[in-house]
């Protein structure tokens, strides 16, 4: 159906697609596998019409195929679903799949005809919709269906599909995959972008592993495992269980208690949470994205002021404290943005990693910097998290996601912290440096700080942590333990169904 071949496409400075050869049958499901930055996204927009390759050819059916926009690809049959749905949230569901192609009926609109068809296609390939119902008020996993739709509905027979499960629970990652399977058999090829590993020995034919813009694997999934798939990823043998002991709690480091949090945009984001963080464990937090936990971390940090409840650090109450006096009662906080809330951008390694503790006296002399106990500092905590880095004095815009990650956790984990709030700790980074980001929160924990671990990776949130809360509508459905909760259960309960209806 599909061959790329030789495909390289030059940014400045990087070469993010290196002479890859790229192919898709009819009636297969291709992955494409590799860490952030490894060029699977720019292969995709090469083949999408989002870039235009340097050099290579791309044929589909046997034809030589020149694409010059999304346009151009959906003629051909080609249809991308992105990570970030492609909607209008105050348009229904047939406008959407409508919008931007020519009606019947001239310059009257055809909506029945369309919803006729969103129907059709619901029951063919069980996506089924409202056609009639505004996108604001579906869920997550209705939207999605709503996107595949979209393009089944301009007649794609090559799908492009951006990390579709990123947003939804186990049960609809179960849904789509029948659908996936579907369409599959229906003789649609598929190409699946994905980095949970369990996914993609789950739906794939085929799997080809892209490293720093070079293929460096293709292989059939029979045969395939997560430890030899992370291998072609890295280079290297990933443990992608991290080694730990049994947790030994002591006493409640964080007790939160009756906490409501409004959104932005109105209304409480989070609902009369009760929760309890012992010193010496990593409570995971488990939900699906949007669902209160940002909300939460913001709460405990002092960016956000609650409506109502209480938040004690250390026997502390910190509700009305500014973020500088929440800090000195003992919280560490990793931000869900990194580089929006964690990190300058402009800033120097070593001025970041001195963010926090630049009026210590450490750090001073005669009140001015001692420029030479702050490179001691940075070059300490540089070389203990393996922070990559050319120089210290390297704008931190500089670093990959995974450097900047630990450059953060580095500068919050060395003031021995009583409590740690690490929202996506591993998000965007690569397989190797979540590895070492897994191992520290597991060392930290061990060194009896009380870790609140914010996760949309199930995978992750099992693996580090020693109970796990669900959270669902800005409330905890129930807290489980982690070596005997299943996904399914866990799933339900990010899904509103409470944890004793689940037994």
């Amino acid at each position: 159906m599909l061959e790329m071949r030789g495909i390289t496409k030059r940014f400045p400075g990087v070469l993010a697609s290196d002479n890859v050869d790229f192919d898709v049958f009819p009636g297969e499901v291709h992955t494409l596998l590799g860490e952030n930055g490894a060029g699977k996204s720019t292969l995709m927009k090469i083949l999408y019409g989002l870039y235009e390759a340097d050099e290579g050819e791309v044929r589909l059916h046997g034809e030589p195929l020149s694409i010059k926009n999304p346009t151009d690809a959906i003629t051909h049959g080609i249809g991308m679903i992105h990570q970030h749905f492609m909607l209008v949230p105050p348009l229904t569901v047939a406008e959407n799949v409508a919008l931007g192609l020519k009606s019947s009926r001239g310059v009257l609109t055809d909506l029945d005809a369309v919803s006729e068809r969103i129907v059709e296609l619901g029951e063919t390939y069980g996506l089924h919709v409202d056609p009639s119902a505004p996108i604001w008020q579906m869920a997550v996993g209705e939207q999605q269906r709503v996107e595949i739709i979209k393009a089944l509905y301009r007649e794609a027979k090559l799908l492009i599909l951006d990390e579709p499960t990123a947003v939804l629970t186990p049960q609809e990652v179960d849904q789509l995959f029948v659908t996936l399977r579907q369409l599959k058999d229906d003789g649609c090829g598929l190409i699946f972008i994905s980095h949970k590993l369990h996914e993609v020995l789950a739906l794939s034919t085929r799997i080809t592993v892209l490293r720093h813009g070079k293929v460096t694997g293709s292989v059939p999934v029979e045969g395939a495992t997560r430890e030899s798939l992370a291998q072609m990823m890295v280079g290297r043998a990933v443990k992608l269980a991290p080694d730990k002991t049994e947790a030994k709690p002591g006493n409640v480091a964080l007790k939160i208690r009756g906490l409501r949090v409004a959104r932005d945009r109105g209304g409480d984001g989070v609902r009369d949470l009760d929760l309890d963080v012992h010193a010496g464990e990593i409570l995971g937090v488990a939900g699906v994205s949007g669902n209160g936990q940002m909300l939460l971390a913001e709460a405990i940090a002092g960016l956000r002021a609650p409506s109502a409840g209480s938040i004690e650090i250390a026997g502390t109450e910190v509700v009305g404290m500014t973020p500088k006096q929440v800090r000195t009662t003992g919280l560490a906080y990793v931000p869900e943005k990194r580089m929006k809330d964690g990190a300058i951008g402009d800033f120097t390694v070593s001025e970041n990693i001195l963010l926090i503790d630049h009026n210590d006296e450490h750090y001073l002399n005669h009140g001015l910097f001692d420029f030479g106990a702050i490179k001691k500092h940075s070059r300490q905590l540089v070389d203990e998290y393996t922070v990559k880095t050319p120089t210290l004095d390297t704008p931190a815009r500089n670093l990959s996601g995974g450097n900047i990650q630990k450059m953060i956790i580095a500068r919050e984990l060395s003031g021995t912290p009583e409590v740690l709030v690490a929202a996506q700790p591993t998000r965007g980074v690569d397989i190797g440096a979540a590895e070492y980001i897994h191992t520290r929160l597991i060392k930290q924990r061990d060194e009896d700080t009380a870790i609140l671990m914010i996760s949309e990776d199930l995978d992750e949130v099992f693996g580090v942590s020693d109970r796990v809360a669900v959270m669902y509508e800005g409330q905890v459905m129930g807290i489980v333990d982690p070596r005997t909760a299943t996904r399914e259960e866990v799933g339900l309960m990010m899904a509103g169904v409470e944890q004793d209806e689940t037994a």
